[in-house]
């Protein structure tokens, strides 16, 4: 029986409101704090994500400032802006993840500087969530192969001359992915050989997880949510709680969203349920073989 008491949902409302949630949740934004970026209404925010808003332009166009995609993403026409990328789409409809993959590196090749692969295997590129082990086994990493050891926040807080919270409230979301991109365009230029601890939301920019993936080795440190919650908490770290009640709803939110890109890494490591120790000695030991350290590249 229909229920006449609730409004019919448009389709495409919902599918917009979809789409929405997936980006704001691959930005790391909770609702509340999309909606005080943008200047926007949360109420209405959290009625366009449920599919019962109607969002003029003007207020689609204030959330792609601060999540930093096109107005063509969010409403889902992002390949109709010419007839090559119309008929490229067409190509690429329907293929498998498999071949988009194969797609992209052929892309690569032909439009960008190629590097080696036995270049690319001399820097080892942690991501995932924070909480994951990425500085702490990073930095382990770096020092057992004798090779620099790059925080690319520290990175990033050094070329803008401020800290990531100050670039964020100063300059937006949008500045802070340019810094981020020439924060790891410069670590790569600078260290043939390192191990690079990157940010949670590296992927959420796709340039900035294309330059690395065409020049780093990446790894996949995996966790589950109560170990990310957790850890961070371990460290003195409150804010992930503080008030926000669906805390840990947001946190899975964030770890689906972005899933899919963390496993185009190379390697998928699990840091759940062990030791950092225990951690290390895996990782070292599942990386034996097909990382080239810097002491098998001198041998």
């Amino acid at each position: 029986m229909t229920d006449l008491s609730s409004p019919l949902k448009d389709p495409y409302l919902i599918a917009l409101g979809e789409r929405l949630k997936t980006l704001r949740s691959r930005r790391g934004l909770t609702r509340k704090a999309l909606a005080r970026m943008a200047e926007v209404s949360e109420r209405h925010l959290a009625n366009v994500e449920s599919g019962v808003g109607n969002a003029s332009i003007l207020f689609l166009r204030q959330l792609t400032l601060v999540l930093n995609c096109t107005l063509a993403e969010m409403i889902g026409d992002e390949t109709a802006s010419s007839p090559e990328w119309l008929m490229i789409r067409e190509i690429l409809r329907g293929r498998s993840e498999a071949e988009l993959a194969q797609a992209r590196a052929a892309l690569t090749d032909l439009f960008e500087t190629p590097t080696s692969e036995s270049a690319r295997r001399q820097r080892v590129a942690l991501i995932g969530l924070r909480g994951a082990g990425k500085s702490s086994l990073g930095q382990m990493l770096a020092d057992n192969w004798m090779v620099p050891f790059v925080e690319l926040n520290r990175h990033i807080e050094a070329l803008a001359g401020c800290s990531i919270a100050e670039i964020h409230a100063l300059y937006g979301p949008s500045a802070y992915r340019r810094y981020e991109y020439r924060a790891l365009e410069d670590a790569i230029r600078r260290f043939p050989s390192a191990v690079i601890a990157t940010p949670g939301g590296i992927v959420s920019d796709p340039a900035t997880f294309n330059l690395l993936l065409s020049h780093c080795y990446t790894v996949w440190l995996q966790a589950s949510p109560e170990e990310h919650m957790g850890r961070v908490l371990a460290q003195g770290d409150s804010r992930p709680m503080s008030g926000n009640l669906e805390a840990m709803d947001d946190l899975k939110r964030i770890l689906e969203s972005r899933a899919q890109f963390y496993s185009k890494a190379d390697v998928t490591f699990n840091t759940s349920e062990t030791t950092q120790e225990a951690a290390f000695v895996g990782l070292v030991d599942q990386l034996r073989g097909t990382v080239l350290t810097q002491e098998k590249s001198l041998a």
